[in-house]
Protein backbone atom coordinates (compact mmCIF):
# COMPACT_ATOMS: atom_id res chain seq x y z
CA UNK A 1 0.00 0.00 0.00
CA UNK A 2 1.67 3.27 -1.39
CA UNK A 3 1.57 6.17 1.50
CA UNK A 4 -0.90 8.25 -0.66
CA UNK A 5 -3.95 5.82 0.24
CA UNK A 6 -3.22 5.03 3.77
CA UNK A 7 -3.89 6.15 7.12
CA UNK A 8 -0.98 7.09 9.39
CA UNK A 9 -2.45 6.67 13.18
CA UNK A 10 0.65 7.94 15.23
CA UNK A 11 0.57 9.54 18.78
CA UNK A 12 2.48 12.36 20.64
CA UNK A 13 4.90 11.02 24.21
CA UNK A 14 7.24 12.79 26.40
CA UNK A 15 6.88 14.72 29.71
CA UNK A 16 4.81 17.22 31.18
CA UNK A 17 5.37 20.13 29.41
CA UNK A 18 7.66 18.96 26.32
CA UNK A 19 5.00 21.00 24.19
CA UNK A 20 3.09 17.83 22.62
CA UNK A 21 -0.45 19.82 22.67
CA UNK A 22 1.77 22.70 21.38
CA UNK A 23 2.93 20.66 18.54
CA UNK A 24 -0.60 19.13 17.31
CA UNK A 25 -1.91 22.64 17.54
CA UNK A 26 1.10 24.24 14.94
CA UNK A 27 0.98 20.86 12.77
CA UNK A 28 -3.26 21.62 12.19
CA UNK A 29 -2.38 25.38 11.96
CA UNK A 30 0.21 25.28 9.65
CA UNK A 31 -1.13 22.51 7.50
CA UNK A 32 -4.35 24.52 6.93
CA UNK A 33 -6.21 21.53 8.49
CA UNK A 34 -8.36 23.95 10.91
CA UNK A 35 -12.19 25.18 9.82
CA UNK A 36 -12.71 28.52 10.01
CA UNK A 37 -14.91 28.27 13.50
CA UNK A 38 -11.55 26.57 14.84
CA UNK A 39 -9.65 29.57 13.57
CA UNK A 40 -11.80 32.26 14.66
CA UNK A 41 -11.84 30.20 18.37
CA UNK A 42 -7.81 30.09 18.32
CA UNK A 43 -7.94 33.63 17.77
CA UNK A 44 -10.23 34.41 20.23
CA UNK A 45 -8.73 32.46 23.28
CA UNK A 46 -5.03 34.08 21.97
CA UNK A 47 -3.81 36.89 23.27
CA UNK A 48 -0.52 39.43 22.87
CA UNK A 49 -0.44 37.84 19.45
CA UNK A 50 0.58 34.02 19.96
CA UNK A 51 -1.42 31.88 18.89
CA UNK A 52 -2.73 29.66 22.19
CA UNK A 53 -2.33 26.33 19.75
CA UNK A 54 -2.59 23.70 22.87
CA UNK A 55 -5.90 24.83 23.44
CA UNK A 56 -6.93 22.97 19.96
CA UNK A 57 -6.21 19.45 21.77
CA UNK A 58 -6.40 20.41 25.76
CA UNK A 59 -10.57 20.23 25.30
CA UNK A 60 -11.29 18.91 28.89
CA UNK A 61 -11.72 21.77 31.13
CA UNK A 62 -9.96 19.87 33.92
CA UNK A 63 -6.87 20.57 31.17
CA UNK A 64 -7.72 23.69 30.51
CA UNK A 65 -7.48 24.77 34.17
CA UNK A 66 -4.60 22.51 35.34
CA UNK A 67 -2.50 23.40 32.27
CA UNK A 68 -2.11 20.04 31.25
CA UNK A 69 -3.61 16.99 29.21
CA UNK A 70 -4.90 14.65 31.18
CA UNK A 71 -7.03 12.02 28.64
CA UNK A 72 -6.26 11.04 25.38
CA UNK A 73 -7.49 13.41 22.51
CA UNK A 74 -7.97 12.40 19.17
CA UNK A 75 -7.63 14.57 16.18
CA UNK A 76 -8.19 13.97 12.37
CA UNK A 77 -6.57 15.85 9.50
CA UNK A 78 -5.41 14.38 5.72
CA UNK A 79 -3.17 16.44 3.13
CA UNK A 80 -2.87 15.53 -0.28
CA UNK A 81 -0.79 12.78 0.53
CA UNK A 82 -2.15 10.72 3.31
CA UNK A 83 -4.79 10.70 6.17
CA UNK A 84 -3.59 11.03 10.02
CA UNK A 85 -5.28 10.27 13.21
CA UNK A 86 -3.11 12.15 15.94
CA UNK A 87 -3.65 10.76 20.00
CA UNK A 88 -2.23 13.95 21.84
CA UNK A 89 -1.59 11.24 25.04
CA UNK A 90 -0.68 12.71 28.81
CA UNK A 91 3.05 13.34 29.66
CA UNK A 92 2.31 12.97 33.43
CA UNK A 93 3.27 10.08 35.21
CA UNK A 94 -0.07 9.58 36.86
CA UNK A 95 -1.83 9.23 33.12
CA UNK A 96 0.66 6.98 32.10
CA UNK A 97 -2.50 4.35 31.88
CA UNK A 98 -3.78 6.81 28.72
CA UNK A 99 -0.62 6.89 27.19
CA UNK A 100 -0.61 3.13 27.21
CA UNK A 101 -4.17 3.71 25.44
CA UNK A 102 -3.38 6.06 22.94
CA UNK A 103 0.08 3.90 21.98
CA UNK A 104 -1.85 0.29 21.62
CA UNK A 105 -3.32 0.62 17.91
CA UNK A 106 -0.40 4.06 16.92
CA UNK A 107 1.86 3.11 13.71
CA UNK A 108 4.31 5.61 15.18
CA UNK A 109 5.23 7.88 17.67
CA UNK A 110 6.67 11.40 17.92
CA UNK A 111 8.43 11.82 21.27
CA UNK A 112 9.00 15.27 22.46
CA UNK A 113 12.17 16.32 24.67
CA UNK A 114 12.09 19.90 25.76
CA UNK A 115 15.70 21.19 25.09
CA UNK A 116 15.74 23.81 27.98
CA UNK A 117 14.68 21.11 30.55
CA UNK A 118 17.90 18.94 30.50
CA UNK A 119 21.68 19.70 32.15
CA UNK A 120 24.37 19.77 29.37
CA UNK A 121 26.79 20.24 31.64
CA UNK A 122 26.27 16.53 32.28
CA UNK A 123 28.34 14.15 31.11
CA UNK A 124 27.08 11.86 29.23
CA UNK A 125 23.49 14.03 29.20
CA UNK A 126 20.91 12.48 31.01
CA UNK A 127 17.13 12.24 29.48
CA UNK A 128 14.08 12.83 31.49
CA UNK A 129 12.53 9.61 33.60
CA UNK A 130 9.44 10.04 31.53
CA UNK A 131 11.02 9.92 28.12
CA UNK A 132 12.87 6.69 28.92
CA UNK A 133 9.68 5.17 30.54
CA UNK A 134 7.43 5.72 27.25
CA UNK A 135 10.13 4.65 25.14
CA UNK A 136 10.15 1.64 27.29
CA UNK A 137 6.66 1.37 26.64
CA UNK A 138 6.78 2.30 23.01
CA UNK A 139 9.27 -0.91 22.72
CA UNK A 140 7.03 -3.37 24.03
CA UNK A 141 4.07 -2.26 22.62
CA UNK A 142 5.92 -2.27 19.54
CA UNK A 143 5.41 0.86 17.65
CA UNK A 144 7.12 0.65 14.46
CA UNK A 145 8.35 4.17 14.56
CA UNK A 146 9.77 6.45 16.62
CA UNK A 147 10.53 10.25 15.38
CA UNK A 148 12.63 12.25 18.53
CA UNK A 149 11.17 16.05 17.75
CA UNK A 150 13.78 18.18 19.65
CA UNK A 151 11.60 20.98 21.07
CA UNK A 152 12.27 24.40 22.19
CA UNK A 153 15.48 24.92 20.42
CA UNK A 154 14.45 28.98 20.07
CA UNK A 155 15.29 29.38 23.19
CA UNK A 156 18.36 27.50 23.03
CA UNK A 157 19.93 30.06 19.80
CA UNK A 158 18.34 26.74 17.26
CA UNK A 159 21.83 25.22 18.62
CA UNK A 160 22.92 22.24 16.61
CA UNK A 161 25.61 21.16 19.41
CA UNK A 162 23.02 20.62 21.90
CA UNK A 163 20.58 18.92 19.13
CA UNK A 164 23.51 16.73 18.37
CA UNK A 165 23.93 16.09 22.18
CA UNK A 166 20.47 15.37 22.37
CA UNK A 167 20.46 12.66 19.87
CA UNK A 168 23.72 11.15 21.35
CA UNK A 169 21.98 10.17 24.52
CA UNK A 170 18.51 9.56 22.75
CA UNK A 171 20.74 6.98 20.63
CA UNK A 172 22.15 5.34 23.10
CA UNK A 173 18.88 4.67 24.94
CA UNK A 174 17.72 3.19 21.23
CA UNK A 175 20.53 1.29 21.49
CA UNK A 176 19.64 -0.40 25.06
CA UNK A 177 15.85 -0.64 24.53
CA UNK A 178 16.43 -2.30 20.72
CA UNK A 179 14.62 0.28 19.25
CA UNK A 180 15.47 -0.05 15.24
CA UNK A 181 13.76 3.05 13.05
CA UNK A 182 14.39 6.18 15.07
CA UNK A 183 14.27 9.57 13.20
CA UNK A 184 15.70 13.13 14.99
CA UNK A 185 13.92 16.68 13.92
CA UNK A 186 15.08 19.22 15.76
CA UNK A 187 11.85 21.98 15.92
CA UNK A 188 10.37 24.72 17.55
CA UNK A 189 6.54 23.69 17.63
CA UNK A 190 5.55 27.47 19.23
CA UNK A 191 7.32 29.14 16.44
CA UNK A 192 6.79 26.25 13.75
CA UNK A 193 10.58 25.96 12.79
CA UNK A 194 10.37 22.45 10.87
CA UNK A 195 6.66 21.48 11.92
CA UNK A 196 5.51 21.86 7.89
CA UNK A 197 7.99 23.98 6.60
CA UNK A 198 11.79 24.02 6.50
CA UNK A 199 13.33 26.20 9.55
CA UNK A 200 15.33 29.04 8.00
CA UNK A 201 16.99 28.96 11.53
CA UNK A 202 18.03 25.51 10.92
CA UNK A 203 20.17 25.59 7.73
CA UNK A 204 22.14 22.71 9.12
CA UNK A 205 19.29 20.55 9.82
CA UNK A 206 19.30 18.67 6.19
CA UNK A 207 16.05 16.02 7.11
CA UNK A 208 12.23 16.66 6.24
CA UNK A 209 10.26 18.79 8.45
CA UNK A 210 8.01 16.47 10.62
CA UNK A 211 4.74 16.36 8.28
CA UNK A 212 6.92 15.28 5.16
CA UNK A 213 8.19 12.77 7.28
CA UNK A 214 4.51 11.72 8.47
CA UNK A 215 3.89 11.34 5.05
CA UNK A 216 6.39 9.16 3.97
CA UNK A 217 6.23 6.55 6.90
CA UNK A 218 5.44 3.30 5.42
CA UNK A 219 2.73 1.61 7.60
CA UNK A 220 1.78 -2.38 7.41
CA UNK A 221 5.35 -3.16 7.10
CA UNK A 222 6.13 -4.81 10.57
CA UNK A 223 7.56 -8.35 10.96
CA UNK A 224 4.34 -9.54 13.07
CA UNK A 225 3.37 -13.03 11.14
CA UNK A 226 0.02 -12.89 9.74
CA UNK A 227 -0.24 -16.49 7.48
CA UNK A 228 -3.70 -17.57 6.49
CA UNK A 229 -2.95 -20.41 9.08
CA UNK A 230 -2.74 -17.84 11.71
CA UNK A 231 -6.58 -16.84 10.65
CA UNK A 232 -7.98 -15.25 13.98
CA UNK A 233 -11.32 -13.95 14.71
CA UNK A 234 -12.42 -13.20 18.57
CA UNK A 235 -15.70 -14.03 18.65
CA UNK A 236 -17.68 -10.76 19.98
CA UNK A 237 -21.25 -11.97 19.28
CA UNK A 238 -23.57 -15.20 18.56
CA UNK A 239 -26.92 -13.90 16.43
CA UNK A 240 -29.27 -16.32 16.41
CA UNK A 241 -33.33 -16.44 14.27
CA UNK A 242 -34.87 -19.21 15.40
CA UNK A 243 -37.65 -20.28 12.88
CA UNK A 244 -38.17 -24.32 11.17
CA UNK A 245 -35.28 -26.57 11.32
CA UNK A 246 -34.14 -25.38 7.93
CA UNK A 247 -34.47 -21.85 8.47
CA UNK A 248 -32.57 -21.68 11.67
CA UNK A 249 -29.75 -18.88 12.02
CA UNK A 250 -26.73 -18.81 14.00
CA UNK A 251 -23.92 -16.92 12.82
CA UNK A 252 -20.85 -15.62 14.86
CA UNK A 253 -19.78 -11.79 14.51
CA UNK A 254 -16.42 -10.19 15.32
CA UNK A 255 -13.19 -8.87 13.83
CA UNK A 256 -11.12 -10.48 11.70
CA UNK A 257 -7.61 -9.88 13.94
CA UNK A 258 -5.59 -11.93 11.84
CA UNK A 259 -4.96 -13.45 8.66
CA UNK A 260 -7.91 -14.20 6.07
CA UNK A 261 -11.13 -16.65 6.12
CA UNK A 262 -13.21 -17.98 2.90
CA UNK A 263 -16.23 -20.14 2.43
CA UNK A 264 -15.76 -23.75 2.43
CA UNK A 265 -12.41 -23.15 4.71
CA UNK A 266 -12.18 -25.79 7.52
CA UNK A 267 -12.17 -24.10 11.27
CA UNK A 268 -11.47 -24.74 14.65
CA UNK A 269 -12.85 -23.16 17.76
CA UNK A 270 -10.96 -22.32 20.44
CA UNK A 271 -10.41 -23.38 23.23
CA UNK A 272 -12.76 -26.61 22.81
CA UNK A 273 -10.96 -27.22 19.61
CA UNK A 274 -14.02 -28.47 17.63
CA UNK A 275 -14.08 -28.21 14.29
CA UNK A 276 -16.10 -27.61 11.21
CA UNK A 277 -16.79 -25.58 7.49
CA UNK A 278 -17.25 -22.18 7.46
CA UNK A 279 -20.86 -22.71 4.63
CA UNK A 280 -21.03 -18.03 4.60
CA UNK A 281 -19.46 -14.67 5.09
CA UNK A 282 -21.34 -11.66 5.64
CA UNK A 283 -19.55 -8.56 5.76
CA UNK A 284 -21.08 -4.78 5.89
CA UNK A 285 -22.93 -4.70 2.38
CA UNK A 286 -23.71 -8.38 2.30
CA UNK A 287 -22.27 -12.61 1.40
CA UNK A 288 -18.85 -12.23 0.45
CA UNK A 289 -16.62 -15.24 -0.40
CA UNK A 290 -13.27 -14.14 1.94
CA UNK A 291 -12.79 -11.64 4.30
CA UNK A 292 -9.28 -10.78 5.61
CA UNK A 293 -7.22 -8.65 8.75
CA UNK A 294 -9.81 -5.65 9.92
CA UNK A 295 -13.48 -6.59 8.50
CA UNK A 296 -16.05 -7.07 10.52
CA UNK A 297 -18.06 -9.95 9.57
CA UNK A 298 -20.47 -12.90 10.34
CA UNK A 299 -19.47 -15.84 9.62
CA UNK A 300 -21.90 -19.34 10.02
CA UNK A 301 -21.02 -22.78 10.06
CA UNK A 302 -22.01 -25.96 8.29
CA UNK A 303 -22.33 -27.83 11.90
CA UNK A 304 -24.04 -27.13 14.57
CA UNK A 305 -21.01 -26.58 17.08
CA UNK A 306 -21.42 -25.01 20.75
CA UNK A 307 -19.72 -21.00 20.34
CA UNK A 308 -20.36 -18.57 22.93
CA UNK A 309 -19.04 -14.62 23.11
CA UNK A 310 -15.15 -15.23 24.17
CA UNK A 311 -14.47 -17.97 22.20
CA UNK A 312 -11.71 -17.88 18.98
CA UNK A 313 -12.50 -19.46 15.17
CA UNK A 314 -8.73 -20.49 13.85
CA UNK A 315 -7.97 -21.70 10.49
CA UNK A 316 -8.38 -25.55 11.04
CA UNK A 317 -4.77 -26.19 10.51
CA UNK A 318 -3.70 -23.40 12.60
CA UNK A 319 -0.89 -23.88 15.21
CA UNK A 320 -2.69 -22.04 18.24
CA UNK A 321 -2.47 -24.19 21.37
CA UNK A 322 -4.92 -22.65 23.96
CA UNK A 323 -3.16 -22.28 27.47
CA UNK A 324 -3.18 -21.59 31.01
CA UNK A 325 0.59 -19.58 31.67
CA UNK A 326 1.34 -16.59 30.05
CA UNK A 327 5.02 -14.92 30.18
CA UNK A 328 4.30 -11.32 29.99
CA UNK A 329 5.52 -8.15 29.97
CA UNK A 330 3.28 -5.45 32.12
CA UNK A 331 2.58 -1.89 32.93
CA UNK A 332 1.11 -1.40 36.08
CA UNK A 333 -1.49 0.93 36.15
CA UNK A 334 -3.46 1.33 39.20
CA UNK A 335 -1.95 3.37 42.83
CA UNK A 336 -2.36 -0.12 44.54
CA UNK A 337 0.72 -2.27 44.10
CA UNK A 338 0.46 -5.61 42.65
CA UNK A 339 -0.76 -8.48 45.44
CA UNK A 340 0.89 -11.98 44.17
CA UNK A 341 -1.62 -13.42 46.95
CA UNK A 342 -5.19 -12.63 44.89
CA UNK A 343 -6.72 -12.87 41.35
CA UNK A 344 -7.22 -10.87 38.69
CA UNK A 345 -9.90 -11.05 35.72
CA UNK A 346 -7.61 -11.29 32.92
CA UNK A 347 -9.68 -9.92 29.99
CA UNK A 348 -7.97 -10.90 26.51
CA UNK A 349 -9.90 -10.11 23.19
CA UNK A 350 -13.56 -10.99 24.30
CA UNK A 351 -12.40 -13.38 27.05
CA UNK A 352 -11.97 -12.97 30.59
CA UNK A 353 -11.26 -15.17 33.02
CA UNK A 354 -9.51 -15.23 36.42
CA UNK A 355 -5.53 -14.44 36.70
CA UNK A 356 -2.90 -14.49 39.17
CA UNK A 357 0.58 -13.34 38.56
CA UNK A 358 2.48 -16.19 40.21
CA UNK A 359 6.16 -14.28 39.80
CA UNK A 360 8.02 -11.16 39.31
CA UNK A 361 10.68 -12.10 36.80
CA UNK A 362 12.45 -8.28 36.92
CA UNK A 363 11.17 -4.70 36.89
CA UNK A 364 12.64 -2.15 34.77
CA UNK A 365 14.69 0.61 36.51
CA UNK A 366 13.57 3.66 33.97
CA UNK A 367 16.64 5.47 35.28
CA UNK A 368 19.40 3.19 34.54
CA UNK A 369 17.26 0.97 32.33
CA UNK A 370 18.44 -2.14 34.46
CA UNK A 371 16.79 -4.95 35.93
CA UNK A 372 15.84 -5.26 38.95
CA UNK A 373 15.25 -9.29 39.79
CA UNK A 374 14.16 -9.18 43.76
CA UNK A 375 11.16 -7.43 43.39
CA UNK A 376 8.20 -8.73 45.06
CA UNK A 377 5.44 -6.29 43.85
CA UNK A 378 4.89 -3.73 41.26
CA UNK A 379 3.91 -0.26 42.01
CA UNK A 380 2.22 2.28 39.73
CA UNK A 381 4.12 2.72 36.67
CA UNK A 382 6.34 0.16 36.96
CA UNK A 383 7.41 -2.04 34.02
CA UNK A 384 7.96 -5.44 34.13
CA UNK A 385 8.31 -9.22 33.11
CA UNK A 386 5.25 -11.56 35.21
CA UNK A 387 4.34 -15.09 34.67
CA UNK A 388 0.46 -15.56 35.04
CA UNK A 389 -1.59 -18.93 35.40
CA UNK A 390 -5.34 -18.58 34.22
CA UNK A 391 -8.21 -20.59 35.55
CA UNK A 392 -9.28 -21.57 32.22
CA UNK A 393 -7.47 -21.67 29.20
CA UNK A 394 -7.32 -19.09 26.69
CA UNK A 395 -5.88 -19.09 22.52
CA UNK A 396 -3.12 -16.27 22.80
CA UNK A 397 0.16 -15.67 20.54
CA UNK A 398 3.10 -14.05 21.51
CA UNK A 399 2.35 -10.26 20.99
CA UNK A 400 4.89 -10.07 18.66
CA UNK A 401 3.11 -11.67 16.20
CA UNK A 402 -0.42 -10.59 16.92
CA UNK A 403 -0.96 -7.19 18.56
CA UNK A 404 -4.55 -8.66 19.33
CA UNK A 405 -3.95 -11.88 19.94
CA UNK A 406 -0.79 -11.35 22.40
CA UNK A 407 -2.53 -8.23 24.38
CA UNK A 408 -4.23 -8.44 27.72
CA UNK A 409 -5.91 -5.96 30.76
CA UNK A 410 -5.81 -6.73 34.10
CA UNK A 411 -8.87 -5.59 36.04
CA UNK A 412 -9.17 -5.32 40.10
CA UNK A 413 -12.57 -7.74 40.63
CA UNK A 414 -13.77 -5.97 43.81
CA UNK A 415 -13.38 -2.30 42.16
CA UNK A 416 -13.53 -2.64 38.09
CA UNK A 417 -10.41 -0.62 37.99
CA UNK A 418 -7.78 -1.58 34.73
CA UNK A 419 -4.75 -2.26 37.24
CA UNK A 420 -2.24 -3.19 34.25
CA UNK A 421 -1.84 -3.52 30.23
CA UNK A 422 0.06 -6.76 29.45
CA UNK A 423 1.89 -7.84 26.28
CA UNK A 424 2.37 -11.66 25.94
CA UNK A 425 6.41 -12.70 25.47
CA UNK A 426 5.22 -16.78 25.15
CA UNK A 427 2.68 -19.30 26.53
CA UNK A 428 4.34 -22.30 28.24
CA UNK A 429 2.86 -25.09 29.98
CA UNK A 430 3.90 -25.66 33.53
CA UNK A 431 1.82 -26.95 36.22
CA UNK A 432 3.63 -25.23 38.77
CA UNK A 433 2.04 -22.14 38.11
CA UNK A 434 -1.65 -23.51 38.74
CA UNK A 435 -3.70 -21.14 39.95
Amino acid sequence: MSTTDSVLRFITAGSVDDGKSTLIGRLLYDSQALLADQVAQLNKRSAGGTLDLASLTDGLEAEREQGITIDVAYRYFSTPKRKFIIADTPGHEQYTRNMVTGASTADAAIVLVDATRLDFEQNPLQLLPQTKRHSTLLKQIGCQHIIIAVNKLDLLGYDQGKFNQIVSAYQHLADTLGLKDVYYVPISALQGDNIVNPSEHMLWYQGQPLLALLESLPVGDDSRVDAPEQAYLPVQRVARQDGSAADDFRGYQGRIEAGEFAVGQAVRVEPSARSSVISAIYGVNGSVATAKRGDVVTITLQDDVDISRGDVLVAGNSQIVPTKFLSATVSWLDERPLNTARKYWLKHGTQTVYAKVKAIDYVWDVQTLGQTSDSTDLKMNDIGRVRLSLMKPIAALPYADNRAAGAFILIDDATNHTVAAGMIIDTQDNDDWAI
